[in-house]
């Protein structure tokens, strides 16, 4: 369980409490498409509002070329204002913690909010946790309080380096009521799961995933391996793959993990049939002819895109018997209907067992939300990198930042 500071432990009444979100929402053309991060932070805005005054920060995008109209938060403030029912000042300054912020919120009264504007418009001096931005940060408030789970895994100036500077000040540093639950559900779902636990990853790269794997063998009773990763295990036994992704570099630790799983007596389930076909799709979700083969026939002319029906039934019986089921990465191409498939049967299963089932972030949870399954997981993760480091047992700058509790 997290042993952090939370919204709970800290004084709210009169204190300029700021507090980083991850309002890193899709656009386009201006308008937000997926508000998922904008409702999840809500909470904890609310609670801190209630008798606080509340500045928020966020970053948005990558933020290539300097600050932009593309990359503002503008959008996100109007859609904060309609979400909460009240006023939500923006500083649309590119400099973020400039003039214009320090006297929003120096007329700021209990209850108020503030949205500060982009933080990645500092550039390095965000990304590199640079000192200065980080004491600027500190000086508009008394408190902080971090619920950006998606961004705790980067020692950046507003998730990291501003803590420093509002301890130095006697300020409270703690986590929101998103960082608590993410962290309490990803958490005790791996080191202290309901067992059998049943841990799935998917999507296209061993490489991504490599002490991720190394993780959850010490600790699940079953890895389920599916997505592009999957060739360069079967690769690892020895089976033809045809044109399927594989990462060659990957295919003797891959040998090894299977050794791994036999050591330590965990099933290692890898798919039994795929559905294949000449070329990948373009554009990735045009209509495409396939066919489903043993991933021990497999022809050299094809590429495996999807999980096949036995594969899906093979998983499905194992998730049905799980108590715990954690989920990272796509069985397929998800965002072609009929490559879909692999991944809704294992959304599909989660959600008919009689088991705590977490989603860990990024494609698993976007093809989730789109598959409409959402409401039948226990938990969805709001951050992909953050997520798959968390799995790996890395501690988080986020999480690491905030005081631990008396």
């Amino acid at each position: 369980m997290l042993n952090k500071k939370t919204v709970e432990d800290i004084k709210i009444k009169g204190k300029r409490i700021l507090v980083r979100c991850d309002f890193n929402v899709p656009l386009k053309a201006g308008a937000i498409t997926d508000d998922t991060r904008i409702r999840a932070a809500l909470p904890t805005i609310q609670k801190l509002a209630d008798g606080g005054k509340v500045i928020l920060c966020s970053h948005l995008g990558k933020v290539k070329n300097g600050p932009n109209e593309g990359e503002s938060l503008r959008p996100v403030a109007k859609r904060l204002e309609e979400l909460l029912g009240k006023k939500v000042v923006f500083v649309d300054d590119d400099n973020v913690t400039g003039a214009a912020a320090t006297k929003a919120v120096k007329a700021m009264k209990n209850g108020d909010i503030v949205l500060l504007q982009n933080t990645r418009f500092r550039g390095a001096e965000e990304t590199k946790n640079g000192e200065a931005f980080s004491r600027e940060l500190a000086d508009l408030a008394d408190s902080y309080v971090c619920d950006a789970f998606g961004s705790a895994h980067r020692a950046h100036a507003s998730v990291a380096g501003v803590t420093k500077f509002i301890r130095e000040k006697g300020g409270d540093c703690a986590v929101g009521y998103l960082m608590e639950k993410e962290i309490n559900f990803l958490g005790n779902a791996v080191d202290d799961p309901k067992r059998p636990f049943v841990a799935i990853l998917g999507g296209a790269k061993v490489a991504d995933k490599l002490n991720v794997i190394n993780n959850l063998l010490e600790k699940c009773d079953t890895l389920i391996i599916g997505g592009g990763m999957a060739y360069t295990f079967l690769k690892a036994q020895g089976l033809e793959v045809g044109t399927s992704l594989v990462d060659a570099e990957k295919v003797e630790y891959c040998g090894e993990m299977l050794k791994k799983a036999e050591k330590l007596g965990k099933k290692l389930l890898l798919p039994v049939d795929a559905k294949v076909t000449k070329v990948f799709p373009d554009p990735i979700d045009a209509p495409i002819a396939v066919n489903a083969v043993s991933t021990k026939r497999m022809p050299k002319t094809k590429m495996g895109l999807d999980i096949g029906p036995r594969t899906v039934k093979l998983y499905a019986k194992e998730i049905a018997n799980a108590k715990t089921v954690v989920w990272n990465g796509p069985m397929g191409v998800f965002e072609n209907p009929i490559l879909a498939e692999g991944t809704k049967a294992i959304a599909q299963a989660m959600a008919d067992a009689d088991a705590v089932t977490v989603i860990g972030g990024g494609d698993s949870a976007a093809a989730v939300n789109q598959m409409g399954f959402a409401d039948k997981m226990s938990h969805i993760s709001t951050g992909g990198g953050a997520s798959l480091e968390f799995l790996e047992g890395k501690e988080l700058p986020g999480v690491a930042a905030a005081d631990d509790k008396d």
